[in-house]
């Protein structure tokens, strides 16, 4: 049976081999991941379709074009194989016996000790100051630690000059010459390392097909967009009291905990409502404004950054938003993420605060003219009613496309924004 790269969309063509979970000769089963593989989008995992032995025909890192074959399944091997692994344990085990003594019998190979003639350890000043003194380090007995040669080391023994044959010391040692106004000399040129060494210095890896996806899609941004950012922040007391009142009910009633994303997802609804230009996308020489809310929630995965997206949210309640979080959370652990969860998308949102992130700049997600960066929550001092109080506060950014959006929606979007946070008993009453 052969195994094939599977279609994941209609623009992806070809993919790159991240890894393989199974090697050549190994039992798989129906069912089994036998590999992981790479498109400039997602990352997915490719199952074994029966019980059998496999044998690879692409290696790690190779580039396969879609449809391709890069393994077979021989279903025939699948039960002469155990029956072999039994029987080379079974010649492997009176072998691996008498082994055993011999290696305990063995002595233990003595330390290895420095050479008798070998240098003591001295610093790069103290070298040069030998240098200067005209004095060999080897022949200088160390009072540093680990033996280490010291400056009055080396001025001692410069001052003593041949030890007397009585084999007393000087008496009084000589201080250091006058330093003359010539050139210094040259710095002691640097040890060049050997080719195993540099290979440990420095690492070249070639980039994923994400990686350079998200490389080419960010540089873009920056050349064909027209990006600014606005800040304010938001007092987080009331959803936080929501939470803490009414979570563990939340929890057993849905099967998913009530989360913060939730609120913003509400939020951004209401707000894109009311300005629209902020979820609008430019087309040419049109602008498309879209009557709905789709909404990307860029989620970290190990080998980058995907935004899968909530469609329709404007019509999703708080359970339904947190519950397609989850599922999605967990396709991308499992390397199950498709490329429709990734497709499309009115305006994203993106939290940094989970890394603990104070403020950023959240980077636009093309076409999208908006994108909102959330970040982590911090008690601070602030003035209520003429008083100071503390209150748990997050910064809020929103990125946005100048040419479509004017600074003061951009502003207004915001700041509606925060004004459904701080009270969010409208978002409950409306969905």
């Amino acid at each position: 049976m052969e195994i094939k790269v599977p279609a994941v969309g209609e623009s992806v063509y070809e993919a790159v081999i991240a890894r393989w979970l199974k090697k050549s000769g190994d039992v798989v089963s129906k069912d089994e991941p036998l590999c992981e593989i790479e498109t400039d989008k997602v990352t997915l995992e490719v199952t074994s379709e029966a019980d059998g032995v496999l044998t690879t025909l692409a290696a790690e890192g190779e580039t396969v074009k879609i449809g391709a074959v890069i393994a077979t399944i021989d279903a025939r091997g699948a039960e002469s194989a155990p029956a072999a692994g039994a029987a080379a344990s079974a010649k492997s085990s009176p072998a691996a016996a008498p082994a055993a003594p011999a290696a305990e019998a063995a002595p233990a190979a003595p330390a290895k000790t420095a050479p008798k003639g070998a240098p003591p350890p001295i610093s790069p000043s103290g070298r040069k100051l030998a240098r200067e003194l005209g004095v060999e380090p080897q022949d200088v007995q160390g009072s540093g630690r680990g033996g280490r040669v010291t400056r009055e080391d080396l001025l001692k023994a410069e001052g003593a000059g041949p030890a007397p044959a009585g084999g007393q010391p000087s008496v009084q040692a000589q201080p250091a010459p006058a330093v003359k106004s010539e050139p210094a000399p040259a710095p002691p040129s640097r040890p060049v390392p050997s080719p195993s060494q540099e290979a440990e210095r420095v690492v070249r890896k070639p980039m994923t097909q994400i990686r350079k996806r998200i490389a080419q899609r960010l540089v873009s941004v920056r050349q064909q967009t027209a990006m600014l950012t606005t800040f304010n922040e938001a007092d987080m007391s009331q959803v936080m009291l929501l939470r803490q009142k009414y979570g563990e009910h939340f929890l057993k009633r849905h099967g998913v905990k009530l989360g913060l994303m939730s609120f913003f997802v509400r939020a951004c609804c209401e707000a894109l409502a009311q300005f629209p230009d902020v979820n609008a996308r430019i087309d040419g020489d049109d602008i498309v404004y879209h009557n709905f809310c789709d909404i990307g929630i860029a989620v970290g995965s190990e080998r980058g950054l995907v935004v899968p997206v909530l469609r329709g949210a404007e019509s999703l309640t708080l359970a339904g938003i947190e519950q397609q979080i989850a599922e999605y959370a967990e396709k991308v652990r499992k390397n199950r993420i498709a490329i429709a969860d990734l497709e499309g998308g009115t305006f994203t949102i993106s939290n940094g605060g989970v890394y603990g992130s104070m403020l950023s700049t959240p980077i636009l997600n093309p076409p999208q003219s908006g994108v909102l960066g959330m970040h982590a929550i911090q008690k601070r001092a602030v003035v209520v009613g003429d008083e100071i109080v503390i209150r748990p506060m997050m910064y809020l950014a929103l990125s946005y496309d100048h040419r479509i959006v004017d600074g003061q929606g951009a502003v207004g979007f915001l700041k509606l924004v925060k004004e459904y946070i701080e009270e969010p008993e409208e978002l409950l009453l409306e969905g």
